[in-house]
């Protein structure tokens, strides 16, 4: 290191500095660039074969007898098969109502049919991509929506983005590497123009002023410029100086030269004693000034949506009427008679579809439990205040499950090999109070069951 010059820092370290930071910013930025890419691209992949896989569902909807049926095709789910044996749900609904697979996977009403939703959704912590997808059925009782969801989980797809992730990453490593190595490379050779012209001032002798001529980055044409500029001025300021020395030299000199030869001649001609030792200190000042004189001279010359009801004026005597009715093949299939006794009016404000799911939930439930060659009787009553009864011929409530029974998922003990999955009741319970009524289950004196709604 020179001596008396304030260093700060290295400008080749600094470069390689800034260049590996750029380096590592660009690999960071190509790994998020990647990732976010081959994310897109996978999840797009996915969302494909789940839009397959719920179509395939979908065209298989027809309406028979006037109910809402669908021949499930088993290759609708085993195309969902992956490596990672990723888990596959699906639910099925005829508006709101589950024809089958799962209740908690609900699907969104406003999509439009040949339209198909993407949706995340959660289960138990585990992340589901689900495809949404809406079909109208036209039938005799008019139109009939159907709705269908396919999710699966997204193990596979992480693994193929964590496997994507590991090679971007080692691939952003080695491009981190190969750029730190060029960046101190450059640096490096960028320093070493520095360090040439450092050597030829170096080289130079004290009189060697001439201006560099060699060539030199055109950064470093404006350093050279000035220190050409400054050289010419120096040996400019030197000549005048030396000019100027000579000058002194010869103006000082040449009169201590014609003092000190008159005292020399003076001496000669005296003869007292006292006057040659006083010419004699007189030559000796004289030639030391002069001395004096030449040697400071030449030293000078030096130097950064439940909720939300749409509430119309519905006729529960009507909506009974046509769920007797598509549910008819139903009873008449487990020789089970449905009578109604429907007293009008019976109106109300309230949502029909939700209304309509409730009821048929209850129907469904009394047919499923009642006793071939039995009946189920459907009441509507507006008296003391609007309700709507179903009666059947079942075994009935156990009294120490009624209080739980319309709980999510609770089935009671006694149902034998009856086919529920314990959302029944919890729906007309939900639909209910959701009108801002109440619903209760009891035991038939003559034995059977029945729930009332009352609104």
């Amino acid at each position: 290191m020179t001596p008396d010059v304030v260093v700060s820092g290295s400008l080749r370290n600094r470069l390689a500095l800034i260049l590996t930071g750029g380096a590592a910013l660009l690999a960071v930025v190509l790994f998020i660039v990647v990732r976010v890419l081959a994310a897109q691209v996978a999840q797009q992949g996915q969302d494909n074969i789940l839009k397959a896989s719920m179509s395939s569902v979908l065209d298989t909807a027809a309406i028979r007898d006037g109910r809402v049926t669908l021949d499930f095709p088993y290759s609708s789910l085993s195309m969902l098969n992956t490596e990672a044996d990723d888990r596959v749900f699906y639910a099925i609904y005829e508006d709101n109502t589950l024809l089958s697979g799962y209740d908690w996977l609900t699907s969104p009403r406003d999509v439009a049919p040949e339209n198909t939703i993407f949706k995340n959704t959660t289960l138990k912590g585990e992340v589901l991509r689900v495809a949404s997808g809406a079909r109208t059925l036209i039938g005799s009782n008019g139109p009939r929506n159907v709705f269908v969801s396919v999710a699966q989980t997204q193990d596979a797809l992480s693994n193929t983005l964590n496997a994507i992730s590991r090679n971007v990453a080692f691939l952003g490593l080695g491009f981190f590497a190969m750029s730190s190595a060029l960046a101190i490379w450059a640096a490096s050779t960028t320093s070493r123009q520095m360090r040439r012209l450092t050597s030829s001032v170096t080289r130079r002798g004290p009189q060697d002023l001439s201006r560099f001529t060699k060539p030199v980055p055109s950064e470093m044409a404006p350093l050279v410029a000035s220190l050409n500029t400054f050289m010419l001025r120096l040996d400019h300021s030197l000549t005048q100086s030396e000019e100027f020395i000579a000058e002194a030299a010869h103006r000082i000199r040449t009169p201590l030269a014609t003092v000190r030869s008159h005292a020399e001649a003076t001496l000669q001609r005296v003869d007292r004693d006292e006057n040659r030792t006083s010419l004699q200190a007189m030559v000796r000042a004289i030639d030391e000034s002069s001395r004096a004189a030449g040697q400071l001279l030449d030293h000078a010359m030096v130097t950064f949506r439940a909720g939300n009801l749409e509430m119309v004026q519905v006729d529960l005597a009507d909506l009974l009427h046509e769920l007797v009715q598509s549910m008819t093949p139903v009873a008449e299939m487990k020789d089970i008679t449905m009578t109604m006794e429907l007293e009008r009016p019976a109106t109300l404000q309230g949502d029909a579809i939700l209304l309509q799911n409730a009821l048929r939930n209850l129907i469904d439930n009394a047919l499923k439990y009642a006793p071939a060659e039995t009946g189920v009787i459907i009441k509507a009553s507006n008296s003391p205040t609007l309700s709507v009864s179903i009666y059947d011929d079942g075994p009935g409530f156990a009294v120490d499950e009624i209080e739980t029974l319309s709980g999510r998922f609770v089935r009671g003990k006694d149902m034998g090999n009856t086919i529920g999955s314990g959302l029944g009741l919890t729906i007309a319970q939900e639909v209910i109070v959701a009108h801002n009524g109440s619903m209760a289950l009891t035991n038939r004196e003559e034995g059977g069951a029945c729930v009332t709604l009352s609104f």
